[in-house]
């Protein structure tokens, strides 16, 4: 790999934008692939209704922080773009257990929605959308990749970087770059089963937001209460990862019962309508906490939340450790 070499980035989330957006930022030519409709990954909205009545739900990540400096200037970069803000709800601990200092932190939220600064990082980026990497086959030097709806490549890359979580890299690299994937192979991550509530009045709970900790609830907030939204009244309930775990593959009609019923006994009213969604890698059991992985030899490595504990924090500092490794090997 040399500096005019073009650099494959598969994800399109934020440790995969964080790596493609400092790259390119020192010269290199980035080309982001994901298969989803849009960037953000986790960070990400669900939108319904219709123009009388419309919603919108953050249903993966519900808030971030910033510890980091290096993070704290980017959260800053994007408040200033107005594309995050401060999200203070009244919030409270339902099951009564003291929360550790790290939640008492500032949280932050994407603006209009939680998809927002994964949309500003994308704008000056080659993203292609839609497109699932299947395999990656040597060129020479290069690689190319190959997508369910392309084929190969016509482009060929000097490194492919992966940037999606450790169950979707382990297969794609088990026979090109096996120490990699023995990494991504190890790594246990866990599902997580989210239910998004529309209603046509305010919800009187005297809260914007909980941690429940029950065997069934981990989190609920109220969706409407956080910066530029203008939607419908939408609460977001979040299953507890263990019981995410357990009834992975249930129907979501048996799930929705299920926290509906856990919703309503902590005095939250039904709603008008409800959306499921299952993440099936939504956080990390247990993170290697590498913070990212690079083979210099072969021009593949990984980023990703997964790698450095969990978080939108994690994740984008996680794509800033990649892009430095990559460039100090140039």
């Amino acid at each position: 790999m040399n500096s005019t070499s073009q650099i494959a980035i598969i994800g399109a989330g934020i440790a995969g934008l964080s790596c493609a957006t400092a790259l390119q930022h020192a010269g290199l030519k980035v080309s982001v692939t994901d298969k989803s409709r849009g960037p953000g990954g986790r960070m990400s909205t669900r939108r319904g209704g219709d123009e009388s009545a419309p919603w919108q739900c953050d249903h993966g990540a519900q808030y971030f922080t910033a510890t980091d400096t290096a993070f704290k200037l980017e959260v800053a970069r994007w408040c200033e773009a107005g594309v995050a803000a401060r999200w203070t709800p009244r919030l409270k601990a339902i099951d009564g257990r003291e929360r550790h200092s790290a939640e008492d932190n500032t949280r932050y939220v994407g603006n209009p929605r939680m998809t927002s600064p994964a949309h500003f990082l994308a704008q000056p980026l080659a993203l292609t959308l839609q497109s699932s990497v299947k395999e990656l086959s040597r060129d020479g030097d290069h690689w190319r990749l190959l997508s369910a709806e392309s084929g190969l490549s016509k482009a060929t890359f000097g490194a492919v970087l992966l940037a999606i979580p450790a169950p979707q890299a382990a297969p794609l690299l088990i026979q090109i770059a096996p120490s990699l994937s023995a990494i991504a192979a190890n790594t246990k991550m866990r599902g997580s089963w989210t239910l998004m509530l529309q209603f046509a009045a305010p919800v009187s709970l005297p809260l914007d937001a909980a941690f429940v900790g029950s065997s069934v609830l981990g989190w609920i907030a109220r969706d409407s209460s956080k910066p530029g939204r203008s939607s419908l009244e939408s609460w977001v309930l979040q299953a507890t990862p263990e019981w995410s775990e357990a009834h992975i593959e249930d129907d979501a009609n048996n799930v929705a019962a299920v926290l509906l019923a856990a919703f309503t006994q902590l005095g939250g009213p039904n709603p008008q309508t409800w959306t499921a969604h299952r993440w099936r890698y939504a956080d990390t059991e247990l993170s290697p906490q590498i913070g990212c992985a690079w083979d210099a030899e072969l021009g593949i490595g990984m980023c990703g939340d997964w790698l450095n504990g969990g978080k939108v924090e994690g994740a984008w500092l996680s794509g800033q450790q990649l892009a430095q490794q990559v460039l100090a090997s140039m």
